[in-house]
């Protein structure tokens, strides 16, 4: 197992032939490197920060460096929590995990990582392992609840991505409607505007393709949901000026809904894309929970699935 320093914070390589990945112990055991062996291509977006600070519960996603891949768990809004004896409970930005302190498990052969979290708030335990395998990567997932009353929740992973001109998003032919979600995309309109997929027109009536990624310079943010469940259980991107791709896969009768964040220099002057599959919309747990559209475990039950990204 390889011990190094990743912009200040320990750090623990995981790696093969094709691939290197680079996780933060301390830092909720993040992913925060995936890098093509083969290519040398950084999939993952990298903030121009040269440390990092590890958050504290509670605390605000977006004052924080949110490069890399972040586990988002039970709600992506901050929002109080649904029902029962938990009701009005407040559930932070982005979750709970992605700033709680994880303990991890590194094999001794560098292909997998064990890891889990308990919450001090909720009554669930999420444990996550990683394992590496030639071009794949496997994410193994398992929350337990131990409470006698069901539990609801979103899970994201909020993995953000590289991209330029010539990126574009790879979705099922299925899929042509989407509903924006952000209220700071304005050419998109408010919350709540549908557009067909991916040919739409604007507010200005300019007409857009929302699977290519806009260079830096159109300085706007989008956040949108597909209207349909994905019943494909994939998605993925592709860099089109190498012919590169990551493509993601899952199950998806547990991961049905699949929602896309772009941020084309319009927040904080970031340049990522994201792909999120999600067990529940829209981004808020109260509300998922009132349109029947969050994942429940039922009493001391358990909820498992898997996610895989492969690089091609």
């Amino acid at each position: 197992m390889t011990q190094t320093l990743y912009k200040g914070l320990q750090a623990r390589i995981l790696e093969n032939e094709q691939i290197r990945l680079i996780f933060l112990p301390q830092y909720a055991c993040k992913l925060a490197s995936l890098v093509s062996k083969k290519t040398g291509r950084e999939f993952l977006f990298q903030s121009q920060s040269s440390t990092l600070t590890i958050p504290t519960y509670g605390a605000s996603f977006s004052d924080y460096d949110s490069s890399g891949f972040d586990e988002v768990f039970p709600s992506i809004d901050a929002c109080p929590y649904p029902e029962g004896p938990f009701l009005g409970t407040p559930i932070p930005d982005h979750g709970e995990v992605w700033a709680m302190n994880w303990q991890s498990a590194f094999a001794p052969d560098g292909k997998n990582v064990r890891s889990v979290v308990k919450s001090e708030k909720f009554p669930y335990i999420l444990s996550r392992s990683v394992t590496l395998h030639e071009n794949e990567i496997l994410f193994e997932y398992s929350v337990e609840n131990t409470a006698n009353i069901d539990f609801k929740f979103i899970w994201t992973p909020h993995c953000l991505l590289a991209c330029s001109p010539h990126t574009r998003l790879l979705i099922p032919e299925n899929l042509t409607e989407v509903m924006t979600v952000e209220h700071s995309t304005q050419h998109l309109g408010p919350w709540g505007t549908y557009h067909t997929y991916p040919i739409t027109t604007d507010i200005h009536n300019q007409v857009i393709d929302l699977s290519k990624t806009e260079p830096i310079t159109a300085k706007n943010c989008e956040k949108f949901y597909f209207t349909s469940p994905n019943i494909a259980g994939w998605c993925g991107i592709e860099h089109t000026d190498t012919n590169e791709q990551l493509i993601y896969s899952y199950p998806a009768d547990k991961i049905p809904y699949l929602g896309v964040w772009k941020t084309q220099g319009g927040y904080r002057g970031d340049y990522n894309i994201a792909l999120e599959p999600c067990s529940g919309v829209y981004d808020d747990l109260y509300v998922a929970n009132k349109i029947r559209r969050a994942a429940v475990i039922a009493p001391l039950g358990k909820q498992e699935w898997t996610f895989k990204m492969t690089v091609r």
